[in-house]
C-alpha cells in the first residue's frame, strides 16, 4: 500500500470548470482533513505539464474549439478534459518510501491508481485493460499494435520529507467526444497509439455506474471503514414535501422584536444616507437585537438579485443600474454609527461583467478611508467563479464570506444558479491569498445529520475559519418548505464537530445569520486564540 487507510472522503462534484477544481484541490492539498477523492466532469479543456511540447502535440487554436488552455504543476504532456470523461482527484497523505521518513514511493502510488482504474474496467466487463511498459495510464490491448488508451494519468506528489500529499489524477473516458484528442492535441504526447472509450468499446455504462464503482474500489484501497461519499444531486428533482407554513415554529425560534431608541436612530441613518440592509430586505430574525448595538449589514448594489434562489425573500425583477455613490454613503454610514466592524453584502448581479466584484471593492475601500480603524466582512456572491472575484480580494477585507447555504445533496434545488463546488472554489481562492475566510449554511432544508458533517469537513479541508449555521425560515408559501426544526442542542453538536475540524470558529443555533455576532466572530477565530 503506498498510503495509509484513514477515511477517504469521496465528493461527486458534478461539472466543474478547471480552474475551479484546481483552486479546490489546491486549498485541500494545503489544508485538507483526512483524505479525499474528487471525482467530476470539466467543460472542455486541454491541460499540460511542465515538460509537454505544445508545438508539436497542440494542432488547434482552442478557442476556435471552444475550450481553455490551462498550465498545471503535474507531470506529462497535453491532455484533454471535457464531458463525458470522469476525472479523479485524489489528494492522499502518501507513506514514506523508506521506514518513518522521507519522500513517498511515487512509481508505487502510480501504480495504484493504474490499477484502481483497471480494477474498474474489469468489473465493468473490459477484462483487456492493463498497463503498457514505457507509457502511463490505462490502456486496452496493450501489448498489440491495436494497443489503445482508455485513461490518462498525470500526478502531483509533494517531495518534502514529512509532506507526502498528492495532487492532480487521472481522467477516464466514459463517453467522451474523442474528436478533441484524435484531431485537436496528440494525447500525452503519443502520436503512435489511439484513444478509446468505455462506450466506443462497447460497455453502456452511465457516468453514474462508474462513479459508483470507482467510489467503492477507492474506499477499499485507500480508506477504511469510516470513509464516506456525498454527490452533488444528478439531476434536479424539486424536493418540495415539507412542513405546512402554518405549522406553529418552536419557542426556541421566536425572535423578540423590541424597537429601541437604539434601532430607530439606525434606522434614521440608513433611511437619510438611502441604504438598503439586508437585515430588512432579507426578514433577518436578529435585527433588533443587531440594530440595539448600533450594527448592521449593509446591501450594495441595490435590492434586486438576478437569480432566484428557493430560499430567499429577495426582489428579483430586472436591477437598477448600480449607483456610483452608494460607496461614499455606506462609509458615511459607518462613520454616523461609530462602526468598529462594518459587514457588507450584496445580491448577486449576473447581469454586470464582473457580477458587481468592482463595485464591492470600491465600497470597502471607501469605508477604510473614512474610517482608518474600522474593520469590513465582505459577504459575497460566486462571480460565477471568474476573475472577477479578484478585484475583491485585493482588497483584502478583515473577512471574506460567501455562503455554501446547504448539503452537496440539496444544492440544485435551493440554489440552481449556483454550485456546491464553485462556492467551495471561492473560499479556496479567500484562503490562498491569506484571508480569515468564512462561510454558512442552513439546516431544516431536508438534509441529514451525515450530510451536515461533510459539509463541515468539506468546509474544514479548504482552510474556512469561521462557519455560520442557522434554522432557515421559510419567508412565504412560495418558497422552499421547511422540512424540520432541529433542536438547539443538535447546533451545538455541529458547533463542537466543526471546532473539532479545526475551523476556529462556529456561530451555530436556530437563530444565527451569516453576519449574527459578525465582530465576535472574528475576534474568536485569530488564530492566536487558538494556539
Amino acid at each position: 500500500m503506498s498510503t495509509p487507510t484513514s477515511p477517504l472522503h469521496v465528493r461527486w462534484l458534478g461539472r466543474v470548470p478547471y480552474s475551479e477544481a484546481l483552486a479546490l484541490q489546491q486549498a485541500i492539498f494545503e489544508h485538507g482533513v483526512d483524505q479525499h477523492l474528487l471525482l467530476l466532469e470539466h467543460q472542455h479543456v486541454f491541460t499540460y505539464g511542465q515538460q509537454a511540447n505544445l508545438e508539436q502535440n497542440l494542432k488547434c487554436n482552442p478557442d476556435e474549439v471552444g475550450a481553455d488552455l490551462v498550465s498545471v504543476h503535474r507531470g506529462g504532456d497535453i491532455t484533454y478534459h471535457g464531458p463525458g470523461q470522469l476525472v479523479g482527484y485524489p489528494l492522499l497523505n502518501l507513506l514514506a518510501k523508506h521506514g518513518d521518513s522521507g519522500p513517498a514511493d511515487t512509481a508505487a502510488y502510480i501504480h495504484d491508481v493504474e490499477q484502481l482504474v483497471i480494477d474498474t474496467l474489469n468489473e465493468l466487463g473490459l477484462s483487456n485493460a492493463s498497463r503498457k511498459t514505457g507509457f502511463p495510464g490505462v490502456w486496452l490491448d496493450a501489448e498489440i499494435a491495436q494497443a489503445r488508451k482508455i485513461c490518462a494519468i498525470g500526478v502531483r506528489v509533494a517531495r518534502g520529507a514529512s509532506e507526502r500529499r498528492t495532487m492532480h489524477g487521472f481522467a477516464l473516458n466514459v463517453s467522451t467526444d474523442l474528436s478533441f484528442m484524435r484531431e485537436h492535441i496528440v494525447p500525452c504526447g503519443i502520436a503512435d497509439y489511439a484513444v478509446t472509450s468505455l462506450a466506443e468499446e462497447g460497455i453502456a455504462a452511465t457516468m453514474f455506474d462508474v462513479v459508483n464503482v470507482v467510489s467503492k474500489l477507492a474506499a477499499k484501497k485507500w480508506g477504511n471503514e469510516n470513509s464516506t461519499r456525498y454527490d452533488v444531486a444528478w439531476a434536479h428533482q424539486p424536493e418540495r414535501d415539507g412542513l405546512s407554513i402554518s405549522v406553529r415554529k418552536p419557542d426556541w425560534i421566536r425572535p423578540h422584536v423590541n424597537h429601541t431608541s437604539e434601532v430607530l436612530l439606525t434606522k434614521k441613518t440608513l433611511r437619510d444616507l438611502n441604504l438598503v440592509t439586508v437585515c430588512e430586505e432579507a426578514g433577518c430574525p436578529n435585527l433588533s437585537e443587531c440594530w440595539k448595538d448600533g450594527t448592521a449589514t449593509f446591501m450594495v448594489l441595490g435590492d434586486r438579485c438576478t437569480r432566484a434562489c428557493g430560499f430567499c425573500l429577495i426582489d428579483t425583477r430586472k436591477p437598477l443600474e448600480p449607483d456610483a455613490n452608494e460607496p461614499a454613503r455606506v462609509a458615511e454610514a459607518v462613520k454616523r454609527m461609530g462602526l468598529e466592524f462594518a459587514v457588507l453584502t450584496m445580491v448577486a448581479r449576473d447581469d454586470l461583467a464582473d457580477g458587481g466584484m468592482q463595485h464591492v471593492a470600491s465600497t470597502i475601500r471607501a469605508i477604510r478611508n473614512e474610517n482608518p480603524d474600522a474593520q469590513v466582512e465582505a459577504l459575497i456572491s460566486d462571480a460565477k467563479g471568474t476573475d472577477a472575484l479578484d478585484a475583491v480580494l485585493n482588497e483584502r477585507p478583515d473577512v471574506l464570506n460567501h455562503n455554501i447555504e446547504t448539503v452537496a445533496r440539496l444544492q440544485r434545488m435551493v440554489r440552481p444558479s449556483a454550485g456546491y463546488a464553485r462556492s467551495l472554489s471561492v473560499l479556496a481562492r479567500s484562503r490562498a491569498v491569506g484571508l480569515t475566510t468564512k462561510s454558512g449554511f442552513m439546516l431544516g432544508l431536508g438534509e441529514t445529520r451525515d450530510e451536515v458533517e461533510a459539509t463541515l469537513i468539506d468546509l474544514a479541508s479548504v482552510g474556512v475559519n469561521i462557519v455560520t449555521i442557522g434554522q432557515y425560515l421559510r419567508p412565504s408559501a412560495q418558497h422552499l418548505p421547511v422540512v424540520r426544526y432541529p433542536e438547539p442542542s443538535e447546533f451545538k453538536h455541529y458547533k463542537t464537530f466543526g471546532e473539532r475540524l479545526g475551523i476556529n470558529h462556529v456561530e451555530s443555533s436556530p437563530l444565527t445569520r451569516s453576519s449574527y455576532h459578525a465582530k465576535d466572530a472574528h475576534r474568536n477565530s485569530s488564530p492566536l486564540l487558538h494556539v
